[in-house]
This record gives C-alpha cells, structure tokens and sequence, in this order.
C-alpha cells in the first residue's frame, strides 16, 4: 500500500522536528528579508553613485551585496534588543553564540527577536526605512583623504 502524503506533504522524509522546522522557516523568511531590503538599498545606493545596478550572477555584487545585508541585520539587532527585557538580552546572547558562523548567528538572533517581540516585523520595516536613510544621506560625504586635503 502506498504511502499518502496527507496535507504536509512537503514535510515527509524530514527528520527534523515542528518546531525545528518552524525556526528553519522564521529564519529564511527573515534572511529574504534582510536580502530583499539590502537589495533596494545597494540598488538605491549605486544610482545615487551613477554606478550600473547588480548583475544575477556576479560575485562581487553578491559579495557587496552579503555584506550590506549583514551590516544591516547588526544595526537592526542593536535597535531591537534594547527592547528586551534584560533576561531575554542574556538568552539572545546565548543563542548566538550557539550558532555556527557569522551568517548563522545574526539569523538565530533574529529569529529570536521575532519570537520575543510581538511588533518585530513592524520594527524591521522601521529598522529598515533608518537603516537606508541613514546611508543614503552619509552617501559620498566620505570622499577620501585626498579629496579632503587637495579639495574638489
């Protein structure tokens, strides 16, 4: 008798538990996210800059790319995790430092964010909208050493 996938059926064959499962979700939804965010913001940045938009395939854009968005996950963890209580700073902590890597502990913690504050996603809108503002507005007041001694 064959097996009937049932309504999950995107869940057979994984070994992993619900709430496993659930934390892997809530941390890829928070990564496209940040991604997507990052994303507008390079795209914004570079025509501020009269620079060509990224190109699908290129590693340097991705890698421009990956850095923003890390850079922007950082400043939004430092925002929100002034709202938390300060028992809740000190397990954020700890489950960072569970993760893996870089990647992997900026996406524990957030998940972790979005677990213990119930507005989290309306704070990673206002988080985002400070975060691109703020970059776009110090965009190319930081015109290097030789601009600042020789001028123009």
């Amino acid at each position: 008798m064959a097996e009937t996938p049932g309504a999950f059926g995107h869940q057979h064959g994984d070994p992993r538990s619900l709430a496993q499962r659930i934390e892997a979700q809530l941390r890829a939804r928070i990564a496209e996210a940040a991604e997507m965010a990052s994303l507008d913001l390079l795209v914004a940045l570079r025509a501020k800059a009269g620079r060509p938009a990224p190109e699908d395939g290129n590693e340097r854009d991705r890698a421009e790319l990956s850095a923003l968005t890390f850079d922007f996950l950082a400043h939004l963890r430092t925002a929100l995790a002034a709202a938390l209580a300060e028992a809740d700073r000190g397990a954020l902590e700890g489950t960072e430092r569970a993760a893996a890597d870089a990647q992997a502990r900026a996406l524990a913690g957030h998940a972790f964010l979005a677990r213990r504050l119930a507005d989290y996603w309306q704070r990673f809108e206002a988080g985002r909208q400070a975060f691109a503002e703020s970059r776009l507005t110090s965009f190319g007041q930081d015109k290097g050493w030789l601009k600042r001694i020789f001028g123009s």
